[in-house]
């Protein structure tokens, strides 16, 4: 079996999935990626509260709605990665060597570790690690998807 690429989405782009904001169809584009297996996900595990919690405050969604969506997370089945060990040190060490919080900084160290990609909206936070072969914005969202004669980038 082909291994696929592993891409590390933000909860800025998880967010995107329930809300029409701006990049929401590039959002879109990649959990449609993971849905149809061309990608997989892997996040920390504190993203379910900031999705949920950015959803509340939004003011679109009430409580049962909020209830659910964070039922539809949970089938996703992402692979979440809990905030200890290896992803512990490199969660801090990144925390201090960009002044950024431990949340994002454990976005950024499960990118690191696993050799993949972060995918934010926060320009912010680029601008903060200025490392594009860690972090890139959504709207750069592009994957290799096999076709017959070979790959193409979409």
């Amino acid at each position: 079996m082909e291994r696929v690429e592993v891409i590390v989405p933000d909860a800025s782009i998880v967010v995107k999935w329930f809300i029409q904001e701006e990049y929401y169809r590039e959002a879109d584009r990649l959990r449609l990626d993971y849905v149809n297996q061309v990608i997989d996900i892997a996040v920390p595990n504190i993203i379910y509260y900031e999705v949920l919690n950015a959803l509340r405050y939004s003011g679109i969604y009430g409580e049962d709605e909020i209830n659910e969506i964070g039922e539809v997370l949970h089938a996703y089945q992402f692979l979440d990665i809990p905030l200890k060990g290896e992803y512990l040190r490199e969660s801090v060490r990144t925390a201090l060597k960009y002044g950024v919080t431990i949340y994002d900084a454990s976005y950024i160290a499960i990118a690191h570790i696993m050799r993949a990609i972060l995918y934010t909206a926060d320009e912010k936070l680029i601008s903060k690690v200025n490392n594009p072969s860690l972090i890139k914005h959504i709207r750069d969202y592009r994957v290799e998807r096999p076709n017959q004669t070979g790959y193409q980038t979409t």
